[in-house]
């Protein structure tokens, strides 16, 4: 299964890197996992480098949303206890892990990681179809490069509706911005 969450890494300089990213599990302990990030990407070349990251379980799907999107750099956030790394200080929960494995023959890297310490900050908020509505709008803006602009803009204008009917502020906000930013890439296409 695949859980939708947020990894952090350290860049080289020490600065926090902040990444939604959809591991596959195989249940809610998380003691094993495969994040598949592509070779472009600052977490790839993160984990290359040093080996260590935090998956963080959240509902807060502003942050997903801002960290889809561009970097995040305002994310308040605290030393990790067991790894070279930070803990989001807002997520429900969260997982210290280490690469047990990383294959980069192909764009899309595979690589294994075994978490190594867990903690938990919060109680999950609970299911609510807008933030599942939001979360996959953040999965299409983060295609705006592969997928055509107007099968994305038929999904929003569905999602749309869900934020609408069920969402809060937060939802409200997060799909705003989504929307703002897949209609400011079409319009530089």
């Amino acid at each position: 299964m695949i859980l939708e969450g947020i990894v952090t890494t350290l860049n080289p300089d020490g600065s926090l890197n902040i990444a939604p990213m959809g591991p596959r599990v195989e249940n809610a302990a998380c003691e094993r996992f495969v994040l598949r990030p592509y070779r472009s990407s600052t977490t790839y070349r993160n984990l290359k480098r040093h080996g260590e990251g935090v998956l963080h379980v959240t509902d807060d799907v502003l942050l997903l949303t801002r960290a889809a999107i561009g970097p995040v750099t305002d994310e308040a956030s605290g030393p990790a206890t067991k790894v070279n790394g930070r803990i989001l200080l807002n997520s429900c929960r969260y997982h210290e892990f280490r690469v047990t494995s990383l294959d980069d023959l192909e764009d899309r890297v595979t690589i294994e990681a075994e978490s190594v310490a867990t903690g938990h900050l919060r109680d999950f908020f609970g299911l609510n179809r807008a933030k599942h509505a939001v979360v996959e709008a953040a999965i299409l803006a983060t295609r705006v490069a592969l997928l055509p602009y107007d099968e994305i803009r038929a999904e929003y204008v569905k999602l749309a509706i869900l934020v609408e009917k069920t969402g809060g502020r937060e939802e409200h906000q997060a799909f705003a911005l989504l929307h703002s930013y897949v209609n400011n890439h079409q319009s530089t296409i």
